[in-house]
């Protein structure tokens, strides 16, 4: 049998230190369940920001591009600090039940606010966004775009008392899983079948189980 497929273009889009962004409207109550919302419409491409036009790109087309800004490349190290390209890319690839090409992005409130604002009305920068796109019509792959708003986990992080790195890696296996057709508001059944998906496979990879 053939393990699934990932394709994951990882842009970094936020200061070196998130830090310096707690309180621009950055966060809202810590719930238990991962505050995913998925968006309102699908989004498309803005000419005019190239750096932040990234949504409904094809993952291969979004990481060959210039659309990075290079100088928000992740630091190195622990503490405060973002995790690295290959961080997420282990983290995501934990999650795969299927073909997947996608492009994860992690961005400042300022973004983080206007996409939540602009596909789903909120007027809050929130922790984890996931736009779904439906397969590839030529490979299959699901094909879709994880957005991550780093003041956002951080504070979440230290309201919760957890590592930045188990946070991180939960919201990117949360993402990965509503890519897939996995939805925790769509009534308790499917919130508690969700859940237990995340808890094994955050366990598989070393962090405690994020429900308990």
């Amino acid at each position: 049998m053939t393990s699934p497929r990932l394709e994951l273009a990882i842009q970094f889009a936020c200061p070196l230190n998130p830090l310096s962004l707690e309180g621009r409207g950055a966060g809202e109550r810590v719930k238990r369940r991962a505050d995913h919302k998925k968006p309102m419409q699908k989004p498309t491409p803005s000419p005019a920001r190239p750096r932040q036009a990234l949504h409904g790109l094809p993952a291969s087309v979004a990481e060959s591009s210039a659309l990075q800004n290079p100088a928000y490349a992740p630091p190195q190290g622990g503490g405060s600090e973002l995790p690295t390209r290959a961080d997420f890319r282990r983290w995501a690839k934990s999650a795969l039940r299927t073909d997947v090409a996608a492009t994860l992005r992690v961005v400042d409130a300022e973004e983080g606010l206007a996409l939540n604002r602009d596909y789903r009305g909120k007027d809050y920068a929130t922790n984890v966004l996931t736009f779904e796109y439906g397969p590839d019509p030529e490979t299959g792959a699901l094909t879709g775009d994880i957005v991550l708003c780093a003041p956002v986990v951080e504070k979440e992080a230290k309201q919760q008392r957890k590592p930045l790195a188990a946070h991180y890696a939960h919201l990117t296996v949360h993402g990965l899983l509503h890519l897939q057709g996995y939805d925790h508001e769509t009534g308790e059944t499917d919130a508690v079948a969700m859940e237990a998906v995340e808890s094994f496979i955050m366990q598989a990879l070393g962090f405690p189980d994020p429900y308990q």
